[in-house]
């Protein structure tokens, strides 16, 4: 059976996206998209993975060698939201309490005062999360998860507005700690990022000159008002309003529940998966492919959306088998067999 591409029926098909989606909110995650398109060129990709992130309140893992504008995408989403940004620079030598905080003895009081640690930011870059422990790695686990964290007995909550990007290097080994499948399988989405292609590196050049001859200039552009983090969470009421319909939650469960028993459709799949997604894969592809609708301004999902993101929703959570990884089979491309496997019910 192959996947077919004609979108199922749905009861809202009269109504126009705008109606479901907020216009204000809308237009404003437009404009964030325009303001980061501006500063990040070449990775547009990576910009609407970020946004649905943003938009559908999960975490994102960005692996990419270095250079390609991780650590640079981030900070135009933040610098361009009202957000408070932080960073985290993962190290052999860092400690758990330098990520979530610890308890400080005040002397004049006599009593433990909790000092929060650099995760209490809206949008937290961890840069290079492989770099530290799992001691270190597994301080993040309650945070993604759970939006808090617990120490010394005490539990303390984030901020509502709360987003983790976290990168790694793919070829660097040596000196790293592979992510365990708990922590990977708590980011909503796994991105890759490439090298851009020539054009836009040209065009790259000419945006680095024409920051450095603003620094060295006297006269500088008025830089735009961030946009409110009202926008982002009026987005979030009206992306749950999207119409959903029974045949795109059996499509997208059957993708996910074929990852675990990928025999049923085809031999060599069953032979590259050893371990398939859990149910937070379903949960996560449902929120991500629902943004990616609603960033396209429509006000249904179709299987198409659920396409899309599927790629970057289960590529970190299935476990290739011994052989598959001897014949040097991307995970990429058992997700591309899976989808050409799997049919819109």
């Amino acid at each position: 059976m192959t996947a077919t591409s004609t979108p199922p029926r749905h009861a809202a098909a009269g109504r126009s996206a705008a109606s479901t989606v907020g216009p204000e909110a809308h237009a404003a995650f437009a404009e964030l998209r325009v303001r980061m398109g501006r500063a990040i060129i070449g990775q547009e990709r990576m910009v609407e993975r970020l946004l649905i992130a943003l938009l559908a309140d999960g975490n994102v893992l960005v692996e990419g060698l270095p250079g390609v504008a991780k650590t640079r995408a981030v900070k135009a989403l933040a610098k361009n939201l009202e957000a408070q940004f932080r960073r985290i620079q993962f190290t052999p030598d860092l400690l758990p309490a330098d990520v979530v905080g610890s308890e400080i003895y005040e002397q004049k009081t006599g009593e433990f005062r909790f000092e929060p640690g650099p995760v209490f930011g809206n949008i937290v870059l961890v840069d290079e999360i492989n770099r530290a422990p799992a001691k270190v790695q597994s301080a993040l686990l309650e945070a993604t998860e759970e939006r808090q964290v617990t120490v010394a007995g005490t539990t303390h909550a984030l901020p509502p507005l709360f987003m983790v990007m976290a990168t790694q290097n793919p070829i660097e080994q040596e000196g790293t700690y592979p992510l365990p499948e708990a922590q990977l399988d708590r980011f909503l989405m796994k991105v890759s990022v490439d090298y851009p292609p020539d054009a836009d590196e040209r065009s790259i050049l000419r945006l680095v000159r024409g920051e450095e001859q603003e620094r060295h200039g006297t006269a500088k552009d008025e830089a735009p008002k961030p946009i409110p983090q009202q926008a982002v969470f009026d987005a979030r009421a009206s992306l749950s309003r999207l119409t959903v319909v029974d045949a795109i939650d059996d499509y997208v469960v059957a993708l996910v529940c074929a990852t675990r028993d990928p025999a049923a459709l085809d031999k060599d799949l069953a032979g590259w998966i050893e371990v398939g997604a859990s149910p937070r894969a379903t949960i996560a592809l449902d929120r991500a492919a629902r943004a990616h609708a609603w960033l396209a301004g429509q006000d249904h999902v179709t299987p198409e959306n659920v396409r899309a993101v599927a790629p970057d929703v289960l590529r970190h959570r299935m476990i290739l088998s011994y052989e598959a990884t001897a014949a040097r089979i991307a995970t990429d491309s058992a997700v591309e067999r899976l989808l050409s496997l799997v049919a819109v019910a």
